[in-house]
């Protein structure tokens, strides 16, 4: 028989217990961060370099289900959407707060297992946990990181910077980590009808990878370095293509055209969308969660585009006056609305 783990009690460490146990595996990578855990606050010098900075809140039962979400894979992700916000100004990450606060359902080896998520995302990405907070809560989970980067002031890119002429493109492939929650919260759904039922995931490892432990697009900023290209216009794909893309043009006071047979999709994507009976042009442009990079460029810029890896272009930003609009295979235009996440 299996030897029955260990449960710690929270109270039993107290706060500052806690916050020493969770974080003491976090080693300092950068020389930046001139003091970490264990003060008032944490202490950056970014010489010559301008900070950036972002901070996303994760809710159970609004952002996560555990029900079907790991906690290693919960950790690793909170970290990874947050450094993604920092990549999309084509800046370079540095820093991380960590603040939760957690029910007294939450024994210590269950924050072990969210901290180790997010030690390994720091590690991958080279970034240092360096402050926090915990709390209690009445009910359920809640996650909040701050992201702590740099950029130098003639590249940071902002979602104001784009014209008419530009081109739209993406990174990666779109819509795939949507359909991982669907198939999730499927199985979920049939578990509770039937508990004793075995998960049927389908061999989609890709698809539900996608959703489970997205990855940000730290190569993406370093390839865009190298081939010295600064792109106009720049954000992460966290709520949805056509969501993501409304923003840019409000911000920029801009149109934008989409070619369908431009929007990057995965095999699999399309052919589990098909199976599901969803369209899957609808699941790359609303779904969200991707995390790839919706970024313009000037024309002139094409020709150390064509030469990168990874990169799609989907369309040309317009006259405001123009819309949004989405120009179909069939050759028809139609206006594209934001169906992504809403937040409220």
């Amino acid at each position: 028989m299996a030897e029955e783990k260990k449960r710690t009690e929270i109270n039993e460490l107290g706060e500052f217990g806690l916050i020493d146990h969770l974080t003491q595996h976090f080693k300092i990578q950068n020389p930046s961060s001139l003091k970490g855990v264990g003060d008032d606050a944490a202490v950056i010098d970014n010489g010559s370099h301008l900070t950036v900075v972002s901070t996303d809140l994760l809710v159970e039962g609004i952002h996560f289900d555990l029900m079907y979400f790991p906690l290693k894979h919960l950790g690793y992700k909170s970290i990874v959407v947050n450094l993604s916000d920092i990549y999309a100004m084509n800046a370079q990450p540095k820093q991380v707060t960590v603040s939760i606060a957690i029910s007294n359902r939450f024994s210590v080896e269950a924050l072990d297992e969210i901290y180790e998520g997010m030690r390994l995302a720091c590690e991958h990405y080279g970034v240092d946990l360096v402050g926090g907070d915990t709390t209690s809560s009445l009910k359920g989970l809640i996650i909040s990181v701050t992201a702590i980067g740099q950029g130098e002031k003639d590249k940071l890119t902002y979602r104001n910077g784009t014209k008419p002429g530009d081109l739209l493109c993406v990174t990666g492939d779109l819509g795939a980590s949507y359909l991982g929650l669907q198939i999730l919260e499927r199985e979920k759904k049939l578990y509770l009808e039937n508990p004793g039922i075995q998960p049927e995931l389908e061999d989609q490892q890709y698809i539900i990878g996608r959703f489970l432990k997205p990855e940000a697009r730290k190569d993406m900023v370093e390839i865009f370095e190298k081939a010295n290209l600064v792109p106009t216009a720049m954000i992460d794909v966290s709520d949805g293509i056509s969501s993501d893309l409304m923003h840019i043009c409000k911000q920029s006071g801009v149109g934008a055209i989409i070619e369908e047979t431009g929007i990057p999709i995965h095999n699999d994507t399309k052919m589990l969308a098909l199976k599901f009976q969803l369209n899957p042009v609808t699941c790359a442009l609303n779904g969200g969660e991707d995390y790839e990079l919706l970024f313009t460029i000037d024309p002139k810029d094409l020709d150390k585009l064509r030469v990168l890896p990874d990169i799609y272009i989907m369309g040309e930003i317009t006259e405001a006056s123009e819309g949004l609009k989405l120009h179909t295979s069939g050759g028809k235009r139609h206006d594209l609305t934001a169906q992504g996440w809403k937040h409220f």
